[in-house]
């Protein structure tokens, strides 16, 4: 297995706070192993426990569905050039969409996929929020309203954005490793 970060060292699992380290614990048992976020961010354990609070509300609580999150997190990935999360949460968009194809699209141009009208709406919006946000202004709000978007939905799909990019700037830093299971996950659905 190799180290979940290039430039940093993870602290070693009896070193970390009884939450953190139980967190992981939790984490591992349902994975089957230990994704190296998990590893990595407890570099840091204030950080893990922040980082880990508000990536568990956008995703418990969110008005958008699982799928959706998926697509814009691996297309904020893509055009940040972040492997680990790229490769991770295109793991998980196989899983939630079960289309193992539709990961590899968004990862390198989402305007490649089949998507519906309001998906790729959805992703224009998060592409120029990751990449010109000095430019979103009511017209790309109104635009994401017009696809059947409600303000709460608008409101979801900025966070991931934005927590992605900064998730995406960590693990860039970090020189943060996928795992090797994570590259195969949800590969063999329907077909694709």
């Amino acid at each position: 297995m190799s180290e979940p970060m290039g430039r940093f060292d993870a602290p070693e699992p009896e070193t970390l706070p009884d939450d953190v380290r139980t967190r992981i614990e939790t984490e591992t048992e349902e994975a089957g192993f230990t994704p190296n976020v998990f590893s990595a961010f407890a570099y840091k354990p204030s950080h893990f426990r922040a980082f880990f609070e508000y990536h568990d509300a956008i995703i418990e609580e969110s008005a958008i569905d699982r799928a959706e999150i998926e697509m814009l997190i691996v297309t904020v990935s893509g055009i940040n050039d972040c492997l680990y999360c790229v490769v991770a949460h295109g793991a998980l968009l196989r899983l939630y969409s079960g289309r193992p194809k539709l990961a590899d699209q968004l990862a390198t141009n989402y305007r490649s996929a089949d998507l519906s009208e309001r998906r790729r709406a959805m992703l224009e919006f998060a592409e120029l929020l990751t990449e010109s946000p000095g430019d979103v202004d009511d017209a790309a709000v109104e635009a994401l309203q017009e696809t059947g978007f409600s303000k709460e939905q608008v409101w979801d799909i900025a966070t991931v954005v934005a927590y992605y990019n900064l998730s995406n700037r960590l693990a860039t830093v970090a020189d943060m490793r996928p795992n090797e299971e994570f590259y195969q996950l949800g590969r063999d659905q329907n077909g694709e």
